[in-house]
């Protein structure tokens, strides 16, 4: 079993451009798959473990949270899916000698990339105060440097506790519930950054923050419309489910300012048959303009309530509130302001609208592209008005769809991983365990970060993650972690976090999800909850990387005991031993969870979570019903001679890993610092394809931030909007740019300028 050696850093970005590509998948992906496959595992090795990703006694891919089907593929994973479980099933290792060869000044010039490629972090290793690189350390000592910064603080509150989507539930369960007996609801997630306008929007809308649908309601829509989404490159098993709508039927309208090759032409790698011709899954695209989105539904919803028939008057007058006041304000959606701020022309909405109309079932899809705006909450809130209208929640085949990008995100908030508990959760998990939480709210993600700035916060814990190249304002960023008396990541593999250290800072490596995990009481496993609801079992099969690895539960657990002492009645060492004691005691908390442990013992595929809007269409809001909104109709408007930009992924990334340097479906190969534009725009601009250009975001109060050095790719987006890919681009956005009431990054929505760049 050998792997090739990591790749060198790129001296210079200098990405080559093809045309874009029309069909996504096929035989390129299987080829790329088992290539970077058999470079970082060996051929022995790939076999060993794909074939156990996201089967019923594999593990969950740590990619992405679609779900799987009943029946499983014996290959259930796709290309992305396969280079995630790659680079952490990888021979690759990064040993106390790799540290000793680069001090940290070194790793603070790589590449996001560079360092992911390096391999498996294999012991705990000490940033001493003054010290200028990671020194191995014990776990022991490692856990006491964390004993004695925690307890030296003033108040609980100045620890932050951040929880990336890959978290367990069974870690995520300890950590907030170690939090919380420390002191404090600093529980910042990943979710703050990217869903969080969802789960603002359908709370208040329909009284819970999750979707309400299942493969199986996909698979029976009449209407599937897919948003701000592109699922060939971010969630591309997804295109499976599409497929098999289609083939029942289904058409799909998707809704995005770039043409996505997945959503053109799936080339299923399943079925000899879909690899060769492949399915043309769109039936309608709306190329629409950035910020766009409530305005379009917005009118759609005109245009229901203007078609006799059209709305489920029985649904609407037994299940909702606010009825009227929504359709007031939708009877004065204006034909000039929304095609203004959508760029689309008046027929294609016309279309969209007979579709509609049609569908007597009807799913709406959405992720970042919805997400990431100032006026997102009222964006996704004018979704489920235009759901509700029609009686599409809570009706098999129909529903709300938010996707989730990351594996168990929706788990961790599940298990109280929340800055803003409910009462409810708090009253259940302190007669569980007979401690006081704190009720006061605490920081979410852009709030940690000021708090790091301005020296509320001095301690700083991350459970996965790379909350440094995933968070917006990197200087700013950079600057606040740089304040923090330490800085500890709970990690598999380097990123750039590790490179942006406190006064002190600790690097604790764990087990994968690949990994097998043996403790005291047995072999162990764990459970995640996917987009759908849907609860199941993880098991690692691959010997761990390293004899100095511990598990998550078993990290928190032992931080537990080194911070709370004799003081804490809570069994952490029981715990620690034997998983199943976490799952009873979250069976007692947390609803939905009753039985855990019986229930995963019965079903090898889990179970589903209840919901109330989609099971009963039980409404658990303030009023009892799902509540139709109104609110002014908002989107982004560019002053002359600029344009709007948002950040997005490359094929070769998933969230802030860089698996490589080619963005296959796009044309972009060996290089990640480009810029898409429209010709017309870029003509109108003065920039040639392949010129280089700084790009420089404008905001309101005057200040301005520049990412320099990207190469200008003309590109067919929609007029007006350029895309780039993130964390390159994080640095446009500041840290006060956020979508209202949700506080989630406005990374989707960019005013930016074009100047000639020196790198040229």
């Amino acid at each position: 079993m050998v792997s090739k050696p990591p790749v060198g850093d790129p001296v210079q970005d200098t990405p080559q451009v093809t045309p874009p590509q029309h069909a996504a998948a096929g035989l390129p992906a299987i080829g790329h798959t088992l290539r970077i496959a058999q470079e970082q595992m060996g051929l022995r090795r790939t076999a060993r473990t794909l074939l156990k990703v996201n089967q019923k006694d594999g593990f969950d891919c740590p990619g992405c949270a679609w779900p799987e089907e009943d029946r499983r593929h014996v290959a259930e994973f796709c290309e992305n899916g396969a280079k995630a479980v790659a680079e952490e099933a990888t021979l690759r290792r990064v040993t106390p000698e790799f540290f000793a060869a680069h001090p940290l000044a070194d790793l603070a010039t790589r590449s996001g990339y560079w360092l992911g490629q390096q391999g498996r972090i294999t012991e705990p290793m000490l940033l001493p105060e003054g010290g200028d690189r990671y020194e191995p350390v014990t776990w022991e000592r490692a856990f006491a440097v964390l004993a004695e910064e925690l307890r030296a603080l003033a108040s609980p509150d100045e620890a932050l506790f951040y929880t990336s989507g890959r978290t367990s539930n069974e870690a995520a369960f300890l950590l907030q519930l170690f939090a919380r007996e420390f002191g404090t609801n600093n529980l910042p997630d990943c979710s703050n950054m990217c869903h969080e306008s969802s789960g603002s929007a359908l709370t208040e809308t329909i009284g819970i923050g999750k979707g309400s649908v299942s493969l199986e309601d996909l698979h029976r829509a009449d209407l599937i419309i897919v948003a701000g989404q592109n699922p060939g490159t971010n969630h591309p098993r997804m295109l499976s489910a599409l497929e098999k709508a289609k083939a029942g039927g289904a058409r799909i309208i998707s809704v995005n300012p770039l043409p996505e090759a997945g959503l053109e032409r799936f080339k299923n790698p399943q079925t000899p048959l879909g690899m060769l011709r492949g399915a043309a899954l769109n039936d309608l695209f709306l190329q629409i303009r950035i910020g766009g989105d409530q305005a379009l539904f917005r009118l759609l919803n005109k245009l229901v309530l203007e078609t006799a028939g059209a709305v489920d008057e029985e649904f609407v007058r037994e299940h909702t509130h606010g009825y009227e006041e929504f359709a007031a304000a939708a009877k004065e959606a204006d034909w000039d302001e929304t095609l203004a701020a959508t760029g689309l022309d008046r027929s294609e909405i016309e279309r969209a609208l007979e579709l509609v109309l049609a569908s007597e079932r009807t799913v709406v899809c959405w992720a970042m592209g919805l997400t990431q705006h100032k006026h997102s909450v009222p964006t996704i809130r004018e979704v489920v008005n235009f759901l509700l209208l029609r009686g599409n929640i809570g009706r098999p085949g129909a529903g709300v769809c938010p996707v989730r990008g990351h594996s168990n995100v929706q788990g961790d908030r599940t298990m109280g991983i929340f800055e803003r508990p409910a009462p409810a959760f708090l009253d259940a998990l302190d007669k569980e365990f007979g401690i006081v939480s704190p009720r006061h709210h605490g920081f979410d993600v852009v709030r940690s970060i000021q708090a790091l700035r301005d020296g509320e916060a001095k301690v700083f814990f991350a459970m996965g993650g790379n909350f440094v190249g995933a968070t917006p304002d990197t200087e700013v960023t950079e600057a606040a972690m740089r304040r923090a008396r330490l800085t500890v990541h709970v990690s598999t593999k380097l990123n750039r976090s590790h490179a942006v250290a406190g006064t002190r800072a600790l690097i604790l490596p764990t087990l994968g999800r690949t990994d097998k995990d043996v403790q005291a009481g047995g072999r162990q496993f764990v459970t995640v909850e996917d987009s759908m609801s849907q609860v199941h079992a993880s098991r690692g099969n691959l010997p761990p990387a390293s004899p100095h690895l511990l598990s998550e539960p078993a990290i928190v657990a032992r931080m537990a005991r080194a911070v709370l002492g004799d003081g804490s009645a809570t069994p952490w060492e029981e715990f620690e031993a034997d998983y199943a004691t976490i799952r009873d005691r979250i069976a007692r908390v947390v609803p939905g969870f009753e039985d855990f442990n019986a229930r995963l013992a019965a079903d090898a595929g889990g179970f589903r979570l209840p919901h109330g809007p989609r099971d009963e269409r039980r409404f658990p809001t303030k009023t009892g019903k799902a509540n139709f909104t109104a609110a002014p109709v908002e989107y982004p408007r560019v002053p002359e001679g600029r344009l709007l930009l948002q950040t997005l992924r490359s094929h070769d990334q998933y969230n802030t890993t860089i698996y490589g340097l080619d963005d296959r479906y796009r044309g972009i190969k060996g290089g990640r610092r480009v810029v898409l534009v429209h010709p017309e725009d870029a003509a109108a601009l003065g920039f040639a394809d392949g010129a280089y250009a700084d790009l420089v975001s404008e905001w309101t109060d005057g200040s301005e931030r520049r990412a320099p050095g990207f190469r200008v790719v003309h590109y067919p987006t929609s007029r007006g909007c350029a895309a780039a890919y993130y964390p390159e681009t994080n640095v446009l956005v500041p840290l006060e740019s956020t979508a209202d009431v949700s506080n989630t990054p406005a990374s989707k929505s960019v005013i930016v300028r074009l100047e000639e760049s020196a790198s040229a």
